[in-house]
């Protein structure tokens, strides 16, 4: 009796469990579809030996983003680059934001301060852009400023101070959210330095906030701290700007 056209045959059922076996279930699924469409036949053997390697590769890509994507801790990791942020009232610089996101920076190791008034979509941009750097496995780390600090003193008392700074040194790009909310009295100085002075010049620092640069300074309690942050995080060999106007993206319909 003739297998049906809606089955495969034992031999193929055979030959596709063992490319499973062997961990290879994104070819086993396309090889399983060609086995089954009556017009495979209509396509060279290049293609569809490419269809097969193609889906193989997309799956283990988008496994591996996805581990990537939950480890970064975004705040809105469907977050893209959508028109909104291309708004001419946003006053955005739109070639700025198509450089950044090839992540060339990243690479060179420079900083990005981006600020503007709450709710015109400086989270949003952030992710945005952590999502593009995700993209090409690069790691990533978002966490608000206040949580920051309480997970560096955290550390402290449970003494994995070293381990948790390392760890925050080697990310790819480190973005800290929701800068100057808190005052930053002198651990909290001290902690921040660590951070910022294990990355300078070698790995990327995000800083979003809704204050402008030149009231940074006054959230350290200490003068000496706030010059030592700033210019490693500022320096304009080392760092880029971007500031969002417009009205509040949490107001639109």
């Amino acid at each position: 009796m003739k297998p049906s056209i809606t089955s495969l045959t034992l031999h193929e059922r055979v030959l596709c469990e063992q490319l499973r076996q062997m961990r290879l279930s994104g070819m086993a699924e396309a090889l399983e579809a060609q086995l089954l469409d009556p017009n495979a036949d209509l396509r060279s053997a290049m293609e569809r030996i490419e269809d097969i390697v193609t889906q193989e590769w997309q799956l283990r890509y988008n496994k591996k983003f996805k581990k990537f994507l939950k480890r970064a801790t975004l705040r809105y990791p469907q977050a893209d680059f959508d028109d909104s942020l291309y708004d001419p009232v946003r006053k955005l610089d739109t070639n700025a934001v198509q450089k950044l996101a090839t992540c060339q920076w990243i690479e060179q190791g420079k900083n990005l301060l981006i600020t503007g008034a709450t709710g015109t979509g400086k989270s949003y941009l952030s992710n945005a852009l952590c999502i593009a750097a995700l993209r090409q496995f690069k790691t990533v780390r978002y966490v608000r400023a206040c949580h920051l600090m309480d997970e560096l003193a955290q550390a402290r008392d449970n003494k994995t101070y070293l381990e948790f700074e390392d760890e925050i040194a080697k990310l790819d790009l480190l973005v800290i959210d929701d800068f100057g909310l808190m005052e930053l009295d002198l651990d909290k100085c001290r902690d921040l330095l660590n951070v910022i002075d294990s990355r300078d010049q070698r790995h990327s620092t995000m800083v979003v906030s809704q204050f402008p640069v030149e009231k940074w300074y006054d959230f350290f309690v200490d003068h000496t701290y706030a010059d030592a942050c700033l210019d490693r995080l500022t320096d304009r060999k080392y760092s880029y700007r971007l500031e969002m106007y417009g009205p509040s993206r949490r107001n639109s319909g």
